[in-house]
């Protein structure tokens, strides 16, 4: 299937839109290759900003998206399920960081409008080669090893087995306590280190 990108340059009120041309980035991005629709948006994470990008999908049928706006930590989950509830595979979508890579790291317009330009067409190339991905669940043990019955491997041990799990604690030498069962006393209290 040919990719039919859309890009959706975020405002972020005046985070990036006070240091980067928004729109220039918007218009820079409808020239590239793959990019059906480009637009700029004074917050694409909004409802209604999720919205212009579902009707989008649905009307455009767009089958990629790249977001220029906040930190993916901040929104890939907001954004990700945007592409699902508009029908179209969550990894589908890349996120272009132009807030704290661009418009907070320079005063230079010119400069932070290249580099986000710079960003959305990696951004671009990069969603068009993606694939569909889907989630998938395996079964897990939830007993646990824990390696070493040092003062931590046992403290560790006591630690998960007063939550319930089942704890393997493995020690390879004949004895536990570590380096600490060597000490006669400990400091500054010279308690007894058994």
């Amino acid at each position: 299937m040919e990719p039919r990108i859309g890009v959706y340059v975020c405002h972020c009120g005046a985070n990036i839109a006070a240091t980067i041309d928004v729109e220039q980035v918007a218009e820079f991005a409808r020239g590239l290759e793959g990019v059906a629709l480009a637009k700029d948006y004074k917050f694409v994470c909004s409802d209604p900003g999720q919205d212009l990008i579902k009707n989008d999908i649905k009307e455009q049928k767009l089958n990629r998206i790249v977001i220029a706006s906040c930190s993916p930590r901040l929104h890939e989950l907001t954004f990700r399920r945007t592409l699902a509830s508009a029908d179209l595979n969550p990894y589908l979508m890349e996120m272009a960081n132009i807030r704290e890579q661009c418009a907070w790291v320079t005063e230079d317009h010119e400069l932070a409008t290249e580099k986000a330009k710079a960003l959305v067409s990696a951004a671009v190339r990069k969603v068009a080669y993606d694939q569909p991905l889907e989630t998938k669940e395996a079964p897990m043990n939830p007993n646990t090893l824990v390696v070493g019955a040092g003062i931590a491997g046992i403290q560790a041990a006591l630690e998960i087995a007063n939550s319930g799990n089942l704890v393997y604690l493995v020690e390879r030498e004949p004895s536990i306590g570590g380096h600490m069962a060597q000490l006669d006393k400990t400091f500054p209290t010279l308690d007894c280190s058994a």
